[in-house]
């Protein structure tokens, strides 16, 4: 197999799609001071279309993308079982010396 990168430009509508917010967390916090940033993605969005969103949302370099699935859990709510919504997390590395200031918002 070859490393064959998809090149296929997303447009803009599909950035606002993929990126839906940063994720602020305690752990999301601690990775700041390693050049990655935790942000909440829609379920079908690929490694290739997160790092390009990324690059034209924020003008930054990517340098990698992990994704993490959390499914989830059966809750129950006054009484009544209900379950929360499945969440897909992408952890973003970026180039040493840039940052993405998550506080603002997309």
């Amino acid at each position: 197999m070859s490393n064959v990168v998809n090149k296929k430009q997303i447009s803009e509508e599909r950035v606002y799609e993929i990126i839906r917010s940063p994720l602020i967390t305690e752990k999301a916090t601690a990775l700041s001071q390693f050049n990655q940033y935790v942000f909440e993605v829609m379920g079908n969005a690929t490694k290739s279309e997160i790092k390009q969103a990324v690059e034209k949302l924020f003008k930054v370099t990517v340098l990698g993308v992990n994704t993490v699935l959390t499914k989830g859990k059966t809750k129950r709510f006054k009484g009544r079982m209900g379950r929360r919504q499945d969440l897909k997390k992408a952890i973003v590395s970026v180039k040493q010396g840039q940052t993405i200031d998550v506080s603002v918002g997309v």
